[in-house]
């Protein structure tokens, strides 16, 4: 029982796990000392880092840990900086560069005249600008020199929206702003009973009578009367450049009158049927009739006419100077269109398969004209002057009254007659149709175009003067 309570002997029993563990490391390593003869420094530090305490340490002393760490997975490498695209690089024109830049000056570039010319036929022979940069990050295609057509275009464009779908950007009213009565508007696709002066004054014949509306405060006034009542207005044009106009009537005469004035200036004869075209040309004033002769008239002079032009063989319906005043363009019954300069024919062109009234010049292309068939033909077809080629033609599906041309947009509109009676604007050059505008119950006999260009007004035969922003 004594020997119970004796602390000082050792205590009888197994030894603990770690023990055992040290003691069978100890004696490993005094094997590998035997067999080597090395000294055991890995060991030696391992047993100088052992616990001595009683406590079971965390780890297994003397046990070379290194060796059970398992390898970690690596991990989803990441964009950690930017490799920029070889492909897109000239590694080998970069690399002469380098090797050949020996300070700030390229002495590389050669001096000579020759070696210059040289360079720029290898540059444009190999497509390489050698003074340009090498090393891009993107793509660039090189320009194409002037006048280039790629021929394989039509490869890339087959499954592209149609033009003719795309809508155009502005606003565009689809409703008149201001409609006016026109009782007695004469139906007949020959005459041109509609037209607006630089002064802001709208002429409209309304059969005998011809009335002058100012669009700038909406007054109206009755300018004349024909004398019968059987007889009417065919035509009227403004002047230019002033206050006077011009009045052709069924009775074969023209009429100059100072509308400041209330005043008829002077009247001049000599044509065998009505006159229903008139166009001005500073103080030259040209008249169609229906006989198809144009007189070409000089308002300053007592003997005022001063050239007969034939070449229609039916009613001139159309009749237009040029802006530069260098051609004269006709249109006729007989689906003639004739371009005159200096009184002598230049071209006459049959294209069209109905009369042409619609006869209208660009005001940016002063050889480009436009011309639009009736009922039988619905075509606009655009005019080289010079040459008298026809440079684009589009079947409008009704017959062409009226063409004007807008400055400012770089568009024609047209007015048509049967089955719709609108107005259409075109996008020129492509010709592809902007936008319809409806309103008119019958077909749109006249058109014309305000002076700053953002009005277009509109009579047509269900007697109603429309106008159009």
């Amino acid at each position: 029982m004594s020997n119970i309570f004796n602390l000082d002997e050792p205590i009888s029993g197994p030894a603990p796990r770690w023990k055992r563990k040290r003691d069978a490391t100890s004696f490993m390593g005094e094997n590998v000392l035997a067999k080597t003869g090395s000294t055991p420094q890995k060991h030696a530090t391992g047993k100088a880092n052992i616990s001595t305490s009683g406590k079971t340490p965390s780890t297994t002393p003397g046990l070379n840990t290194s060796m059970h760490i398992k390898a970690k997975t690596p991990k989803t490498p990441s964009a950690d900086r930017f490799i920029p695209n070889r492909d897109a690089m000239n590694m080998e024109v970069s690399h002469h560069k380098v090797m050949n830049s020996s300070s700030k000056n390229d002495t590389s570039k050669p001096t000579s005249p020759s070696k210059v010319e040289y360079r720029r036929l290898l540059s444009e022979s190999l497509n390489c600008d050698f003074d340009g940069k090498i090393i891009a990050c993107k793509n660039k295609a090189p320009p194409p020199k002037e006048g280039h057509q790629n021929g394989n275009r039509v490869l890339y464009t087959q499954n592209m929206t149609s033009s003719s779908c795309k809508k155009s950007n502005r606003f565009i009213p689809s409703t008149p702003e201001r409609v006016l009565d026109a009782p007695d508007l004469i139906d007949d696709y020959y005459l041109n009973l509609l037209d607006w002066s630089v002064n802001n004054h709208v002429a409209i014949a309304l059969r005998n009578i011809l009335y002058i509306w100012n669009a700038g405060d909406g007054s109206i006034h009755q300018l004349m009367q024909m004398e019968s009542a059987n007889d009417y207005i065919s035509s009227v044009s403004w002047i230019k450049e002033g206050n006077y106009l011009a009045v052709g009537t069924s009775v074969n005469t023209v009429q100059i009158w100072d509308v400041g004035q209330t005043k008829c200036l002077r009247t001049m004869s000599g044509h065998s049927a009505r006159v229903g075209a008139l166009s001005w040309n500073e103080y030259m004033l040209a008249s169609g009739c229906g006989s198809g002769a144009i007189h070409c008239h000089d308002v300053r002079i007592a003997n005022h006419h001063t050239a007969t032009l034939s070449n229609h063989v039916q009613e001139v319906c159309g009749l237009k100077w040029s802006p530069d005043g260098k051609y004269l363009a006709s249109g006729g019954n007989d689906n003639i269109v004739t371009i005159w300069q200096d009184n002598a024919m230049l071209h006459s062109l049959s294209d069209h398969q109905a009369a042409v009234k619609a006869v209208s010049w660009c005001p940016w292309h002063d050889n480009l004209l436009a011309t639009g068939g009736g009922t039988a033909d619905r075509c606009i077809k655009l005019w080289n002057a010079s040459t008298g080629c026809c440079l684009n033609s589009v079947d409008t599906a009704s017959q062409v009254c009226n063409i004007l041309w807008s400055k400012e947009y770089r568009e024609l509109i047209s007015g048509h007659g049967y089955s719709q009676y609108q107005l259409t604007i075109w996008k020129y050059p492509t010709m592809v149709r902007v936008t319809d505008l409806y309103g008119h119950t019958d077909r749109v006999l006249n058109m014309t175009l305000s002076p700053d260009g953002s009005t277009v007004a509109s009579a047509a035969a269900d007697e109603t003067l429309r106008f159009w922003k």
